[in-house]
């Protein structure tokens, strides 16, 4: 029984990402949510507590799963330099992808001042993005190719720099400028960690 309560609740977080997607955050109801994911009105309230409690899981389940594609593209390669690679290709997935994600993104993060459970999980996906920039800048040092005083330092400002890259390219509403704004971000990293 548990499964099949946990598989109508990914039905639900699922069906509010393309809810969202469509209409943004502020926009959604329970009711749209039931709607998208095929269900009677009833039965997102029956899973969640609220439209914030199912937007919760959602950027929950959203932001481990980008973090888990991002370790596995780094599992796939040895050096600091390729892992460097590999996580910049999973955090420039594509311009779809990138601003479905950093559009929701902004909505939830204006949400997290008022709600603990949303600063619980922004601060879990920065930490996940903190340790990849650590390994990453850890291993680099180890190899002699990274030249850094300062991990953690290197660590926080690898993802500043990913940020702001993605965020602007989103503000400038150009998706051919996607590729540009990758390598931008790539060569910006290298020089900061001293490559």
């Amino acid at each position: 029984m548990a499964g099949k309560a946990e598989e109508r609740k990914q039905q639900l977080i699922k069906a509010a990402f393309e809810a969202a997607t469509d209409k943004g955050y502020e926009h959604v109801t329970l009711q749209d949510i039931a709607d998208y994911a095929e269900v009677s009105k009833g039965v997102p309230n029956y899973y969640f507590k609220n439209k914030g409690d199912v937007f919760a899981h959602l950027f929950e389940w959203l932001t481990q799963r980008i973090f888990e594609n991002e370790r596995a593209a780094m599992d796939q390669v040895e050096t600091a330099p390729e892992k460097l690679e590999a996580y910049l290709g999973q955090v420039f997935i594509s311009p779809e992808e990138n601003r479905t994600f950093y559009q929701l993104y902004l909505d939830f993060l204006a949400r997290v001042k008022q709600d603990p459970a949303y600063q619980e999980i922004n601060a879990q996906f920065y930490e996940h993005c903190f340790s990849i920039g650590r390994e990453i800048v850890e291993l680099g040092a180890q190899e002699g190719v990274f030249d850094v005083e300062d991990v953690e330092q290197s660590a926080v400002m690898i993802r500043a720099i990913i940020d702001g890259s993605l965020l602007q390219w989103l503000m400038r509403q150009d998706e051919s400028l996607h590729d540009w704004y990758r390598k931008s971000c790539h060569e910006a990293i290298l020089k900061l960690l001293g490559a």
